[in-house]
């Protein structure tokens, strides 16, 4: 299982909310690009970015700084937020970004995500941020009426291979990551899960590696010195 340490931005500072919350932003470094070098340094393989202002706003907001970021560490890195438009998933494909995540735009423009995958396959990914069960999009800020299982198997009938399934609720708490949910989608689906939000403990990173689940991506825990971001790549081998 691959450890994905993640750096969400806005006004281009990497930042952490609570439960997905923009006023409940706490500033965690300096800049991206250091806290990324710090993740890199600890040994990390794989890095998740988000531009939460990208995501709030539908447009493309802290790109520069991420896509500079992204190319100062030798590990791949995977973006997501306010990725709109064909012409958004080429300019980041090519700017050092290594995978995409639609979020937004996989729900509101399924055709948009369609020739995504044709042209890039395994560098597309979709996130399914969900609160009870049910997507959000447009930041977390929108509901929908899609259940998460329901959607998450049409994604893969598209021929989305990877997905970062978020429980809202869950994001930033360190209560733990909703694991029902997860074992639900995992029995459901062939797809690769990368699991995101909640985790606040070694322990939850073993489980999740008995899961057999693709990945996990840890924010908050390793802000706040829960864990260990090295151990955490040990354990998850």
């Amino acid at each position: 299982m691959i450890i994905l340490p993640a750096i969400d931005v806005i006004g281009g500072q990497p930042v952490r909310l609570y439960q997905g919350d923009y006023g409940k932003k706490e500033v965690v470094g300096t800049s991206i690009r250091d806290v990324a070098a710090s993740f890199e340094e600890a040994g990390a393989s794989y890095l998740h970015i988000v531009d939460l202002d990208g995501a709030k706003t539908g447009r493309p907001v802290n790109r520069e700084e991420i896509f500079r970021a992204a190319r100062s560490v030798s590990m791949p890195a995977e973006l997501g937020g306010g990725i709109r438009t064909m012409d958004d998933i080429d300019q980041c494909l090519s700017s050092g970004i290594d995978r995409v995540i639609l979020g937004t735009s996989a729900v509101k423009d399924e055709q948009l995500l369609i020739e995504a995958v044709r042209r890039y396959g395994e560098r597309i990914a979709v996130g399914i941020d969900c609160l009870n069960g049910y997507v959000k999009i447009d930041g977390w800020l929108e509901g929908s009426s899609l259940y998460y299982t329901d959607f998450a198997k049409h994604m893969e009938e598209i021929g989305v291979r990877t997905v970062i399934v978020t429980d809202i609720s869950r994001d930033g708490t360190l209560t733990g990551p909703a694991f029902d949910m997860l074992e639900t989608l995992r029995k459901s689906t062939g797809l690769q899960i990368i699991a995101s939000g909640g985790i606040h403990h070694i322990d939850d990173i073993r489980r999740l590696r008995s899961m057999d689940l693709y990945g996990a991506i840890i924010g908050k825990a390793l802000y706040a010195g829960r864990i260990d971001l090295k151990e955490a790549l040990k354990v998850a081998v």
